[in-house]
């Protein structure tokens, strides 16, 4: 028998309030989080507490689908090679997350198991449903009320696994919520819902062509500050975000978000060539930029996600 189950995190603020889910069926899911986490770390938590909840099944395999490929990456490739370091990267510096890792490690020892990797936000029914219970732990937690946790692992007998239950309450990220009931937090926003509000729009006022709005948070992107403020760089890039770096290397939301948190780099200094409206809800920023590594042609797709623009596609070009 295989179990199928979709793993997803969110986080409100990234870092910020956090949560986690895994989902079988409506029957059989279960969720949690903390006040204070990323999203990473709640993609990490979700598969650990997945087969926290099946070690009572070890003959059966688990089919996680997942659409963070920095967890399926760092699950089925780089832990081996970690370990043989003493859990540190290539450049010698410790492997973030690496406590969520370390029992990861543990816990798939002598199961079966196979990733496989699903877009975010794509319609994908078990992985909305992940996703909406990890976002609704992650809101539980901003609003300070309890957690709705699911009944946990359930098989066709109705009999619900303790093993969850059982696991050690740990201080810090990686401590699983208890069972606890709320109410129905299923349709509050999350950091890609619109933002009405938002407390970093920029302040170009409300007849601001798009032209200029997209001109200004390109600058922003470029500054060091942004880019080492994991939440703000999270609002500014669409979820689906995707770059060709100017070695010619294809860059995801996650693997940018996991390089830039690690080093934000320098500063750069942007002369705009042109601004183009692509329709009403789309402009292509192209630019040079003039930074340490030299100059580069740069041209960015911004697109309008609710009420707030994102940075959808970049690619950059070395200038001879």
């Amino acid at each position: 028998m295989t179990i199928t189950a979709a793993a997803d995190g969110s986080a409100l603020g990234n870092p910020g309030p956090a949560g986690w889910a895994w989902y079988v069926n409506d029957d059989c899911w279960r969720a949690g989080g903390w006040p204070h986490g990323t999203n990473n770390q709640g993609e990490l938590m979700a598969v650990l507490d997945l087969f926290r909840c099946t070690a009572h099944l070890p003959d059966e395999e688990l089919h996680i689908l997942c659409d963070s490929q920095y967890v399926i990456n760092s699950v089925t490739k780089w832990m081996p090679g970690w370990k043989r370091k003493g859990w540190r990267k290539a450049d010698g510096k410790p492997v973030l997350n690496v406590e969520i890792l370390r029992e990861i490690d543990q816990a798939l020892s002598g199961r079966k198991y196979r990733f496989e990797w699903v877009r975010g936000h794509a319609g994908h029914d078990l992985n909305e449903a992940a996703d909406d219970r990890a976002r609704a732990a992650a809101t539980a937690y901003q609003q300070g009320v309890a957690v709705r946790s699911g009944p946990g692992f359930v098989r066709g007998d109705g009999a619900a696994t303790a093993a969850a239950a059982k696991a050690p309450e740990r201080q810090g990220p990686v401590t699983p919520t208890g069972n606890r009931t709320q109410p129905d937090l299923l349709s509050e926003p999350d950091l890609f819902s619109e933002l009405d509000a938002d407390p970093f729009a920029v302040q170009a006022g409300p007849e601001a062509a798009p032209e200029a709005i997209v001109e200004a948070l390109e600058r922003e992107l470029l500054r060091p500050d942004t880019r080492a403020d994991i939440g703000r760089t999270g609002v500014l890039l669409h979820p689906e975000f995707t770059e060709i770096g100017t070695s010619g290397r294809l860059w995801t939301r996650d693997s940018m978000m996991m390089a830039i948190e690690e080093n934000p780099g320098g500063g750069a200094e942007l002369d705009v060539i042109s601004a183009d409206r692509l329709g009403g809800e789309a402009v292509l920023l192209t630019y040079r930029s003039q930074g340490r590594a030299g100059s580069s042609l740069r041209s960015s797709l911004w697109v309008l996600d609710g009420t707030q623009w994102r940075l959808r596609f970049h690619q950059g070009t070395p200038e001879a």
